[in-house]
């Protein structure tokens, strides 16, 4: 009796995991570990990019895209626990930007990040070239510098002082 207890006990738990587990799995997200260094970058300077699949990140499927990157940024160095790393250089106008790439899951996962300095808000004003056709004489110099009087050779005499030991700074003896 005790034993067909046991065994409906560990059926009934058996039924029960295996209804929770895929609802379990269904409100499961996940989150991609990886990271974007720096996250302040000065316009047109260099950013990395690394993920590490075997400890939480992901075997990426796509490069690393971003409005804000000069070129895609390519995974181009790999190493232990399924690394998977790389370089790329940031656009130069300032701003915050999202860096985006797709792991072979199909998981989609960003970063953000800044090109630092002062978003552009109008256009620099255009200079305008002279209208005047004569050719314009370089403006005189109203302070006028002397040439400086050229210096005159001397010639050492006699041997050169030294200090007068060859036992330290001082010429100490001992």
């Amino acid at each position: 009796m005790l034993k067909k207890a046991m065994i409906g006990a560990l059926v009934l738990g058996a039924a029960q995991l295996a209804v929770i587990a895929p609802a379990a799995a269904a409100t499961e997200t996940k989150d991609v570990s990886w990271f974007l260094a720096p996250t302040e970058v000065e316009p047109g300077g260099q950013i990395y990019a690394e993920t590490k699949a075997a400890m939480g990140g992901c075997g990426p499927a796509t490069p690393v895209t971003s409005p804000g990157f000069a070129a895609p940024l390519q995974w181009t160095i790999g190493g232990n626990w399924g690394k998977a790393a790389g370089y790329g250089k940031v656009g130069k106008t300032p701003g915050k930007y999202t860096a985006t790439f797709t792991c072979s899951d199909g998981t989609k996962t960003s970063r953000t990040f800044t090109i630092i300095g002062t978003p552009p808000t109008t256009k620099p004003p255009t200079t305008k070239p002279p209208t005047s056709t004569k050719p314009q004489k370089p403006a005189k110099s109203t302070t006028a510098k002397p040439k400086p009087k050229p210096q005159v050779a001397v010639k050492p005499v006699g041997a050169p002082q030294t200090g007068g030991g060859a036992f330290g700074p001082l010429g100490w003896e001992w």
